[in-house]
């Protein structure tokens, strides 16, 4: 796919999310709404994407970066207005261009390479995703002729009667011939109604030209899943856990309920794992095989934990490695810790890892065993089948020898640890 650009069109108000924050910054199962449709663009092969902005756009323009291309849309004027700011970076490009919402994170990477695949192999002028709907409402209607080619799309607002009676939406994703799209944006006529440009008016447009437009109708009609408030946030985010949690399964974890099971996107869970209920694992989560996990267990960003490990009630962990063998059962919280393998951590464990003003490490070697309400004011290092006392509290930038152990408030080295 090394002909093909992408415009993400992201400049709408949202004025129904009741939010100061714009509608694509809102994240679903971990990942911002933006973030979900530039993963898209780069896995159908992109060669540039430029993301169309326009209310709030310096918010979105500076949590994109640099390193996107970002076009901002003075006037918000339609769709049509919007692609258009973006088209400068289509003169003189021969390759196709794929138009998606920018609201619209459920949209798969299988779906839309089989509609760029169809796009080139029937060398359509245009190439739209459509998908079949028990409820219309709220949706532009694919308008076919007798023949069953598509000849427009009929906003709901302009739609007649039987118009709005067609079952087969519109989910706004396209792919065109550059040059074609560049010659409709140019031939497209402000809607009196609303007073914007439509992108759709451009189907009519070039089949009036005896233009092929050809489509592809998608077997999941969420993945056209626009976001415009709370409820539809909700209900994306219940979708997307869904697939995330099926492909899981599939993969030989065991989701003991997945109802009451939350995982967001860009977590790896190993073969033979148990997650168990009321389970919550955020973004950047590495978990190995044969695990049991939970259950009330809260997993948070940049956690690793190795193979055959148990962290189970009523525990959290933040930013730490926890090794192979270990057990973590419960009412414990670890963070920014790093704990090596076959370690024991006690009830009630806590890292006191935050002074205030900066996030500390805490070190346990090999071997060691976390008595139950031991409190580990970080920074602090746990040598080497080391141990604990119970309720002891390991003072800042305290160090207990390779098998040593500590205790007392606050805890000093009492004893050689005996096995």
């Amino acid at each position: 796919m090394n002909d093909l650009k992408v415009i993400i069109l992201a400049a709408g108000k949202g004025v129904r999310m009741n939010s100061d924050t714009p509608k694509v910054l809102h994240k679903v199962c971990g990942k911002t709404i933006i973030e979900h449709v530039l993963d898209l663009a780069v896995s159908v092969g992109s060669l540039k994407t430029y993301v169309v902005v326009g209310h709030q756009a310096s918010q979105v323009k500076d949590f994109l970066g640099k390193n996107i291309a970002v076009v901002v849309q003075k006037k918000l004027l339609g769709t049509a207005d919007a692609v258009k700011a973006a088209s400068k970076g289509l003169k003189n490009f021969n390759g196709d261009c794929l138009i998606v919402c920018g609201d619209t994170p459920l949209l798969r990477k299988e779906t839309v390479l089989k509609l760029i695949k169809r796009h080139k192999v029937s060398k359509a002028a245009c190439t739209v995703l459509t998908a079949i709907v028990k409820d219309p409402k709220g949706y532009g209607r694919i308008v076919r002729d007798g023949n069953n080619n598509i000849v427009g799309i009929r906003e709901e607002k302009d739609a007649t009667v039987s118009e709005q009676n067609i079952k087969e939406i519109n989910v706004g994703t396209y792919c065109f011939k550059s040059s074609e799209l560049l010659s409709g944006l140019s031939a497209i006529k402000m809607n009196t109604k609303k007073k914007e440009f439509y992108l759709t008016d451009i189907v009519a447009l070039l089949s009036q030209k005896s233009k092929r437009v050809d489509f592809v109708t998608t077997d999941d009609a969420s993945e056209g899943f626009g976001i415009n408030d709370r409820e539809d946030l909700a209900a994306a985010q219940d979708c997307l856990r869904q697939r995330i949690l099926k492909e899981f399964m599939r993969q030989g974890v065991t989701i003991v309920d997945p109802a009451t099971t939350f995982i967001d996107q860009d977590v790896k869970i190993g073969r033979d794992t148990t997650i168990k209920p009321f389970t919550v694992i955020e973004s950047h989560v590495r978990i190995g095989k044969n695990c049991i996990i939970g259950p009330f267990c809260h997993l948070r960003p940049d956690t690793t934990i190795a193979d055959h490990t148990e962290v189970g009630n009523f525990t959290e962990v933040s930013r730490s490695r926890i090794g192979k063998d270990c057990f973590m059962k419960h009412f414990s919280f670890l963070g920014d810790a790093m704990v090596g393998n076959r370690v024991n951590i006690g009830a009630g464990v806590v890292t006191a890892n935050f002074d205030g003003k900066n996030k500390n490490a805490t070190h346990i070697h090999d071997d060691a065993f976390i008595g139950s309400d031991s409190i580990l004011v970080a920074p602090v290092v746990i040598g080497k089948k080391s141990a604990t006392g119970a309720g002891c509290v390991l003072t800042k930038g305290k160090k207990v020898p390779a098998g040593y152990v500590a205790a007392g408030v606050p805890a000093r080295i009492t004893s050689k640890r005996k096995f």
